[in-house]
């Protein structure tokens, strides 16, 4: 692609979702070179990573949340409209974050008394609300034309090494979240949102601020997922309303599911699989003779929903099951050696 071009231009970023652009781009990551491809693929790897972590958590805590791209959106178009004010990049990614978390904080007060398909549907209204937000209002996100010339870190003082520089960094950002919340939810706070998803009933009555961990837990999620969209942002300096489909909500869903949605060494293992699923398919629908573009690209999001069925029938659980899912032994069948072991129940004793 050309730096600069005043007509329209449809082309696919790096999740493989068509966006439309409209208007004169400025020079940005996009491009058909193949090592630039290679270096998109991880990019899009890194940023899933992070994005599941925050399903991660859900998935601890049992809440379905489908709104995961409008936390996204939010995450980069905070993140971007405050680079452009002039704010370092570094605060703007905390404050993208912060401003995606308290979002979520509101979305999940808002749905508390919401459970299961329920909350799933109204999460996915939300996500389409945000994405028709940043395509009518045109005052501060653009419209349809999204927002171009998004400042990069050291892009201009690293030149061809700030493609490594970028990579090194969001690989420590996604080292630190993971290390972070494994930390969390191995801690009294995890054991406490676990037990709200097993039974919220019971963990009400043995103490457990149910409402308190459902609203942290919503906060922190949205958090990371607002931390990658500005990751994002600021890796493509370009964002649009066409990019937050909720189609990149099945891909992040798919991810955590495959890798095992409880656990965050399986968010990170979904990640790297799917994003290697999506490059792959892109090679082989072409390789198909007699495809028009969107046929091919009709094909790939037919190989990803099949892949997700398989998934969901052979692993449901994922990769990496949850330590902390049941006490049945391995074949699925009670514990012999604790049955065994139980304590014998006293003789029945005779008078009163």
């Amino acid at each position: 692609m050309d730096r600069h071009h005043d007509q329209e231009a449809i082309y696919e970023d790096r999740f493989g979702l068509r966006v439309v652009v409209k208007g004169e781009l400025p020079q940005t990551t996009w491009t058909d070179n193949g090592a630039a491809r290679r270096g998109n693929v991880v990019f899009a790897q890194q940023i899933e990573c992070e994005s599941s972590d925050g399903v991660t958590i859900w998935g601890q805590g049992g809440m379905v949340n489908l709104g995961l791209v409008g936390f996204y959106a939010v995450g980069a178009y905070a993140s971007a409209l405050l680079s452009m004010a002039g704010f370092p990049i570094g605060l703007t990614l905390f404050m993208g974050a912060l401003v995606a978390g308290g979002v979520g904080v509101v979305v999940s007060y808002v749905t508390r008394p919401l459970r299961g398909d329920y909350l799933a549907i109204v999460s996915l209204g939300f996500a389409e609300v945000i994405r028709l937000i940043a395509t009518n209002e045109k005052w501060l996100t653009g419209g349809s034309d999204g927002l171009p010339g998004i400042r990069s870190p050291l892009k201009a003082e690293l030149g061809a090494m700030h493609p490594f520089f970028y990579l090194l960094m969001v690989w420590l950002i996604v080292a630190a979240s993971a290390f972070a919340l494994t930390r969390l939810l191995n801690s009294p706070y995890g054991r406490a949102l676990r037990a709200v998803r097993d039974d919220e009933q019971v963990a009400a009555v043995a103490g457990k601020p149910v409402l308190s961990l459902k609203l942290k837990t919503f906060f922190l999620g949205a958090a990371l997922s607002g931390l990658a969209g500005g990751i994002y942002a600021h890796l493509t300096s370009y964002i649009a309303p066409d990019g937050f489909v909720p189609l990149l909500t099945i891909y992040i869903f798919l991810a955590a599911t495959a890798g095992g949605y409880t656990r965050v060494v399986g968010a990170i293992v979904g990640s790297l699989a799917v994003v290697a699923l999506l490059e792959s398919t892109r090679f082989l629908a072409a390789a198909v003779p007699g495809l028009t573009a969107v046929q091919v690209a009709s094909l790939r999001e037919f190989v990803i929903a099949v892949a997700l069925i398989v998934i969901m029938q052979l692993k449901p659980e994922g990769l990496f099951r949850s330590t902390n899912q049941s006490s049945l032994s391995p074949r699925g069948k009670p514990n012999a050696e604790k049955l065994t072991t139980a304590a014998p129940i006293p003789p029945a004793t005779n008078g009163i």
